[in-house]
């Protein structure tokens, strides 16, 4: 069955930083495109940062350029994001999923979505 796990997640003062995970199993990360989206209370699911399959491309949402890192280790069959200066404004809960074939960081271009887990920036 395939099945994506995100963890990592919590509360942070804002400037913190937190490393979210994506777990597969299943299947194989190798062949497939991740992306990490968020959706925060009352607002439409957005894409945060995605990564083809072969890690060479990435891409980011504007407001966390320069901010947070995806990564992936397809040994470990877990793609990362690092989330570094946090603002309020990011919080939300954070989902992984996965595409075969990558053409851009949206939602509904992606599937097999994890369960998420909850960030929370405040003071």
């Amino acid at each position: 069955q395939l099945q994506l796990v995100e963890s990592g997640g919590g509360l942070v003062q804002p400037g913190g930083s937190l490393r979210l995970s994506c777990a597969a199993s299943g299947f194989k990360l190798d062949f497939y495109a991740i992306g990490w989206f968020r959706q925060a209370p009352g607002k439409e699911r957005e894409g945060v940062s995605c990564v083809s399959s072969s890690g060479g491309r990435t891409d980011y949402a504007d407001s966390v350029k320069g901010r947070f890192t995806i990564s992936r280790d397809n040994a470990k069959n877990t793609v990362y994001l690092q989330m570094n200066s946090l603002k309020p404004e990011d919080t939300g809960v954070y989902y992984c999923a996965h595409a075969f074939g990558y053409a851009s960081c949206t939602p509904r271009l992606f599937g097999s979505w994890g369960q998420g887990t909850q960030v929370t920036v405040s003071s």
